[in-house]
C-alpha cells in the first residue's frame, strides 16, 4: 500500500500540532484504512521515523502481526509513541 509523501507531511503536521493524545482519534477519522497504534515512547526500541510535537512516529507495515518499517512505500500505518512531557 505504502504512504505518499502528502499524507506524511498532513500527518507530521497534525501530530506536531497536538497538544494531546485526542490527535490519534482524530487522525483515525481522517484516514480510517491505515493502521493507528498509540503507546509510550519507552515502549519501542526502534528509532522513530519522524518527531513531532508530543509524539514520536514510527511507521507501521507487515501481513499479520505490525512491525516498525523504515521506508514508508511498505508502511500501512503509524505508532504514535508518547515522549515524557519534561
Amino acid at each position: 500500500m505504502g504512504i505518499d509523501e502528502a499524507v506524511l507531511i498532513d500527518i507530521e503536521a497534525q501530530v506536531a500540532a497536538a497538544q494531546s493524545p485526542v490527535v490519534l482519534a482524530e487522525l483515525r477519522a481522517k484516514y480510517p484504512r491505515m493502521a493507528w497504534l498509540r503507546c509510550d515512547a519507552s515502549d519501542v526500541a526502534e528509532t522513530p521515523y519522524k518527531t513531532a510535537g508530543l509524539f514520536d512516529l514510527h511507521l507501521v507495515g507487515g501481513d499479520h502481526c505490525p512491525v516498525v518499517v523504515a521506508d514508508p512505500a511498505q508502511a500501512t500505518g503509524f505508532i504514535l509513541a508518547r515522549r515524557a512531557v519534561k
